[in-house]
Formats: C-alpha cells, sequence, structure tokens
C-alpha cells in the first residue's frame, strides 16, 4: 500500500525555479521561427513566407511553379528526370507579383510576399 499525502490547489504554490523553468520553456517553444517537414524549411515572418526545399537534379526549365489565393503548387514537368509535385496550403493570400524564385546548387528558395491587406477604415466629416 502506498501512502501519498493529498494537497489542496490553494496550498500549493509553486516554487521560483519551476517559475523559471515554465517562463523559459513557453519563451523557447511558443514561436518556432523555422519548420521542417519533409525536406522543406519554412521560415516566416511579417512581409513574407520562405519555403526552402531541395530539387537536386532538376533545372529551371524543368520546374512549374504556380500561386491561386493561398495555394503554392510545385511540379516537375513531366519529362524531367525526376518527379516533384508538392502543394502548400497557407494561412494568408500570396501576392504572385512581389514573390519570387530562386534555385541554386539544387535548392529551391521560395520567397512568398503576403497580401498587405486593405485598410477598411472610413472618415467622417464632422457637422
Amino acid at each position: 500500500m502506498i501512502f501519498a499525502p493529498m494537497i489542496g490547489r490553494a496550498t500549493y504554490t509553486p516554487r521560483s525555479a519551476d517559475l523559471a523553468l515554465q517562463r523559459f520553456l513557453l519563451g523557447t517553444l511558443a514561436q518556432p521561427v523555422a519548420a521542417h517537414a519533409a525536406g522543406c524549411t519554412v521560415t516566416q515572418d511579417d512581409k513574407s513566407i520562405t519555403l526552402q526545399l531541395d530539387v537536386p537534379g532538376l533545372s529551371r526549365e524543368q520546374l512549374q511553379i504556380s500561386i491561386e489565393s493561398n495555394m503554392v503548387r510545385l511540379q516537375s514537368v513531366p519529362d524531367a528526370p525526376r518527379q516533384v509535385q508538392r502543394t502548400w496550403e497557407l494561412a494568408g493570400e500570396v501576392d504572385a507579383a512581389a514573390s519570387s524564385a530562386k534555385l541554386e546548387n539544387g535548392v529551391l528558395t521560395l520567397t512568398l510576399a503576403r497580401v498587405e491587406p486593405a485598410s477598411k477604415a472610413t472618415t467622417l466629416s464632422i457637422h
């Protein structure tokens, strides 16, 4: 038989070391800077989202990128030596005109600019 004393929640006060550890873990784990998902690195900031993925053996002419609203599609052409097909659904819309793609040493870097929301504020005239 095991005897464990009951401690009511009102009587428990966390130690300062427990609180410091909790603050450290929440600060470290709350906002990941980069996420890694199946050979793809995703980095975000206020103005853009950057996707980096490995596509060794493929040239610029063998890749097609299409952007439609918040969907980004990457696929290789049918006669490419290696077939790639990826789709990302992003949280917000992407500004295709301000976005860019760069292929260097087998690493494709997509810099996707976020659409700035238009202000819906109106001004009222005072009579």
